[in-house]
C-alpha cells in the first residue's frame, strides 16, 4: 500500500467547483490535516482524492482501457472519418470544454 503524503504549504493549484456533502467527522479530520499541514481545505481534499483515486486499481485498469481504446479509434482513419459524418453538428463545436483533474 502506499503511502499519503502532504506537503507543507503547497497549496497553490488550478481547481474546478465540486459541491458535495460530507460526514462532520471527515471535515473535522480535514481541518486538522489543514491546521497541522499548513495549507488550504481545498489543497487538502484535493490530494485525499487524488490518493484514493490512485489506489483503487480497478478504477485505474478501466481508466487505462479507455484512453488506449481512444487512441485507437483516433488513429484509424475509417472510423474517424464515420464519426465525423455521423454527427453533422460535431465541426460547429471546435472549442467545446474540457473537463481537467486534478
Amino acid at each position: 500500500m502506499s503511502k499519503f503524503k502532504i506537503e507543507h504549504r503547497a497549496s497553490r493549484i488550478n481547481l474546478v467547483l465540486l459541491k458535495t456533502n460530507i460526514e462532520d467527522g471527515i471535515s473535522n479530520d480535514i481541518d486538522l490535516l489543514c491546521q497541522w499541514s499548513d495549507n488550504e481545505r481545498k489543497y487538502i481534499v484535493n490530494e485525499l482524492l487524488r490518493f484514493a483515486l490512485a489506489q483503487e486499481e480497478d478504477f485505474q485498469k478501466y481508466k487505462t482501457s479507455l484512453a488506449a481504446n481512444e487512441a485507437r479509434t483516433a488513429s484509424s482513419p475509417r472510423s474517424a472519418a464515420g464519426h465525423a459524418k455521423s454527427e453533422p453538428g460535431s465541426a460547429a463545436k471546435p472549442d467545446a470544454p474540457t473537463v481537467a483533474h486534478a
